[in-house]
């Protein structure tokens, strides 16, 4: 027998022992893998979660007939029941301008309803413009297919021209196509600082 078919009959049987060896491995480290792995939740958040229908960190991204951007998201939101609305805890929402101007909304809550077009921030509201102006409010209702809110209840804020406050405020575009201003209305009052607005 020459050398070649002895290599040939010694694989025949080393090949075989070396694929038995390699199983009764898998099967040896498959008992040593841990099985009673711990959920990241108690009985209480998942009896919660399953009863309230809680959904962990919604969002919602879409864009206006104009072409803007609209996102909004949340830490929690409920599905609500027959005697209660849907709710979301931490409202947040970011309103990418065509002009590359963003707005910015805050809130302790809120609520979005994509069939309506509509999102309402509610509770400390803080709305914040890329031109430095920076507005609180109570309730801020919004817009989804374009860039349009208002707030019917007290605004007070922070500008390039000094403090300001009214009753009530709405922004959006005039024009079709023209750009986005923010109207306050209802007694509004404005302490002007000459140099914010020189900077």
């Amino acid at each position: 027998m020459d050398g070649h078919s002895r290599r040939v009959q010694f694989l025949k049987v080393l090949l075989p022992l070396v694929a038995i060896l390699m199983l009764s491995t898998v099967f040896l480290l498959s008992r040593s893998i841990e099985t009673n792995v711990s959920v990241p939740f108690s009985q209480k958040d998942i009896d919660e979660r399953l009863t309230e229908q809680v959904v962990t960190q919604p969002k919602y991204q879409g864009t206006t007939r104009k072409g803007e951007e609209v996102r909004i998201e949340a830490v929690r939101a409920t599905q609500g029941t027959e005697a209660s609305v849907p709710t979301a805890a931490e409202f947040q929402g970011r309103l990418g301008l065509s002009n590359g101007g963003v707005i910015t909304l805050d809130s302790n809550s809120g609520m979005i309803r994509p069939d309506k077009n509509t999102a309402t921030f509610v509770g400390d509201v803080v709305i914040t413009s890329t031109d430095g102006t920076e507005i609180t409010t109570d309730l801020l209702n919004t817009a989804l297919d374009e860039i349009r809110g208002d707030s019917p209840g007290q605004v007070n804020g922070t500008g390039i021209i000094g403090n300001f406050s009214a009753g009530g405020m709405t922004f959006g575009t005039e024009k079709k196509d023209g750009p986005v201003h923010i109207i306050f209305t209802d007694g509004v009052k404005l302490v002007y600082e000459p140099q914010k607005a020189e900077r």
